[in-house]
């Protein structure tokens, strides 16, 4: 590689094509009226077109479309306990408020005990939508929580800094920086917004004692549900069905965002070990790719990027063989005329 080709260009787009490549940055831009146009890059289009269809869908699947989903299983679950209601046994208040709280109470895999199934029909119904819902809880209303999270880091990381001038794209860049950090403590936050308003309820409307409030509230999200304190009454059933959906799901994406966020401390630990040893003559010879005795910028990008465990050299030995088929008149550079002849050499 040539040192002086290679150097500049690879420095001069490194800011845009981290921006370019940064998904988040593109979904909030478009719709900030506060945001510069500057901020959108040029080639943001193009890149746009090269997204693998599967992912453009995804980004489709929105929190109101998952919401609308789950809500419609839970709505066939709770008809088909209602139509076996009586083979249901247990403390039962009003058949329909009972069969929508069976259902929560079923997938979400809480199972208080207070209602349960009496008969084969209704027992296998049973197995049936705990299954089947614990599947949707997780492919479906993990996609919405984290839509509400994603716009949530946002206010957070503003409300953090009230007395600092900053512009949206400053915001932006903050969060994507520290993009785990305010996942969990956005998490953090609603977790306890969860528990401190389960425990209120219990304790102001279903009458019991403080203590055993937080307990019931301790042993319903977390799943294990012991059933010797639960939701009683037709409000509080209400109430149970949807706080105990999105309490579960929140302290699982708790849990999950916590281990993410001693993962990337490890990493950024290794990043920064990495970049600030001491370079030895052993390092420029693995770092020389084409071993021509000096080591372009691009060169040490590609070895530096392998120490952090970015990539592989697997990934870089595939990438160079690419470059050679391309490469056609071997001259060590890519031109429109190497991609003509390479594309009529494969065609």
């Amino acid at each position: 590689m040539a040192k002086n080709e290679a150097e500049n260009p690879l420095l001069e787009q490194a800011a845009e094509s981290s921006s370019r490549s940064n998904p988040l940055m593109k979904r909030r831009y478009r719709p900030s009226k506060s945001v510069p146009d500057q901020a959108c890059p040029a080639g943001q289009n193009h890149s746009a077109s090269l997204q693998h269809p599967d992912s453009i869908a995804d980004n489709k699947l929105d929190a109101k479309l998952v919401l609308m989903i789950l809500l419609s299983y839970i709505t066939a679950g709770a008809l088909c306990f209602f139509l076996v209601r009586y083979q249901i046994k247990g403390n039962k208040t009003n058949g329909v408020i009972d069969s929508i709280y069976l259902c929560i109470v079923t997938m979400t895999t809480v199972g208080y005990g207070d209602l349960v199934p009496d008969s084969t029909m209704s027992k296998l119904l049973a197995c049936i939508f705990v299954f089947v819902g614990m599947a949707l809880i997780g492919l479906l209303l993990s996609k919405a929580v984290d839509d509400i999270v994603e716009n949530q880091e946002v206010f957070l990381v503003r409300v953090m800094h009230l007395r600092d001038k900053c512009d949206s794209v400053e915001m932006l860049k903050e969060v994507e920086t520290n993009k785990v950090k305010y996942k969990f403590l956005t998490l953090l936050i609603s977790l306890v917004m969860f528990m401190v308003a389960g425990t209120l309820f219990l304790y102001q409307k279903e009458g019991l004692y403080f203590f055993d409030a937080v307990y019931c509230v301790c042993s319903t999200i977390t799943t294990l549900g012991y059933g010797d304190k639960s939701f009683s009454t037709p409000e509080g059933r209400i109430f149970a069905s949807f706080w105990i959906l999105m309490s579960t799901i929140c302290l699982a994406q708790f849990f999950y965002s916590l281990a993410e966020l001693y993962t990337e401390r490890r990493r950024k630990l290794l990043v920064k070990w990495v970049m600030s040893r001491k370079l030895t003559d052993s390092d420029l010879e693995a770092a020389d790719l084409d071993h021509d005795k000096a080591v372009s910028a691009a060169e040490f990008v590609v070895y530096k990027l392998k120490e952090m465990g970015k990539i592989r050299e697997e990934d870089v030995a595939m990438v160079m063989e690419w470059f050679q088929i391309f490469d056609v008149d071997h001259s060590g550079t890519l031109t429109q005329t190497d991609i003509r002849n390479a594309g009529a050499s494969t065609s």
